[in-house]
């Protein structure tokens, strides 16, 4: 992917967040929780929720930004190689993933979208 997190690759507003909650498979992993649910367009999009229980507002940007960096790292060639379906991606991260590597929140999350789309 580019260097940028384009507006077609982002979860926004409210109404593009719920459907993904309430009717997306949901999958938890040592540190985050990730909805995921097949998307309308031609890619995946992320959404991040970060809650003021996660921490004070430098911890939940901090987590963020890396969970976004994660995502952005991804390559979207892999899903049309292989005839995947683009999923909408809500990722809650939890406060153990304050003190982890990147590379491990990288694996982590690689991890769950992975069974998000049923691979092993």
């Amino acid at each position: 992917m580019s260097l940028k997190y384009p507006r077609s690759v982002r979860l926004r507003s409210r109404r593009e967040f719920v459907p993904v909650q309430e009717q997306g498979r949901r999958v938890t992993t040592k540190y985050l929780t990730v909805l995921g649910r097949v998307a309308p367009g031609p890619s995946d999009r992320l959404g991040v929720i970060a809650s003021r229980k996660f921490g004070d507002a430098v911890q939940r940007n901090r987590a963020k930004r890396r969970l976004r960096e994660v995502f952005r790292r991804q390559d979207p060639q892999t899903i049309a190689t292989r005839g995947l379906c683009p999923l909408d991606i809500v990722v809650i991260p939890r406060r153990e993933s304050l003190a982890a590597s990147f590379e491990t929140i990288e694996t982590d999350f690689q991890t769950a979208v992975r069974k998000l789309r049923g691979m092993k």
